[in-house]
């Protein structure tokens, strides 16, 4: 008598890239991956489901689209950033200056961009990203860029405030800080990257030297406390 199994259902194409991590996650991971590698436009959902090592439909059942997966990618780069920037701003009118906040925050934006996988910042430049679909990301960008630039025009001297608007500052201030990503095309940043655009931010506001060598002593009592606070899962 022969004896019969069930049959089994169909296996990964390949094992897990990231094994004790969730299918959602394997999943951003691999396409942070192939959007970096290939362009959004020559990666499909098949492909991602195929790094990955799962059938296309069960890559559906955590995202309904490619633009959905390139949308939290992009939301996980600038998030972080944003709430920093919220716990930085309730602590620096009682424990610092605002130009030790500016500092604090472009170092904390720096790190953010430094550490993301697959160096994701490359895509935010990409034609594709200025399609409708990503205006929640465009509009959480901006609100970094509008904090960038009221602290930097608090940070600022007089005449260098009166000079160029909040908007403006803020344009120049995040365009400073995303710099890292295009040092991370040809080496991994060091932490004096960091200092170097964290205090070239300051110098872009008009800051003389020792007003820069204050803001950053101040900054690393302040990153020091965010840190000890930083809420845990």
């Amino acid at each position: 008598m022969t004896t019969t199994h069930p049959r089994q259902g169909r296996p990964r194409h390949t094992p897990p890239s990231k094994p004790g991590t969730s299918a959602r996650e394997q999943i951003l991971d691999a396409a942070r991956a192939l959007f970096v590698e290939r362009g959004i436009a020559a990666t499909s959902t098949r492909m991602i489901a195929e790094r990955v090592g799962i059938r296309q439909a069960s890559l559906y059942y955590h995202f309904a689209t490619k633009d959905d997966i390139l949308a939290e990618l992009l939301a996980t780069s600038v998030r972080p950033s944003l709430e920093m920037v919220k716990r930085i701003q309730a602590l620096a009118p009682e424990r610092t200056s605002a130009a030790a906040a500016l500092y604090a925050m472009a170092v904390m934006d720096v790190r953010t961009l430094s550490s993301t996988p697959y160096n994701i910042g490359t895509l935010y430049l990409l034609p594709e990203v200025q399609a409708e679909q990503f205006d929640t990301f465009r509009q959480e960008r901006g609100r970094l860029l509008q904090s960038y630039g009221t602290l930097g025009t608090l940070a600022a001297p007089e005449d260098v405030a009166r000079g160029l608007p909040a908007q403006r500052i803020g344009e120049l201030l995040i365009q400073l800080v995303e710099v890292v990503i295009q040092i991370r095309r040809s080496r991994a940043p060091e932490e004096t990257d960091t200092d170097t655009i964290a205090s070239s931010c300051l110098r872009l506001c008009g800051l003389a030297e020792q007003a820069v060598t204050a803001a950053r002593e101040e900054a690393r009592i302040l990153l020091n406390h965010l840190t000890d606070t930083a809420p845990h899962d």
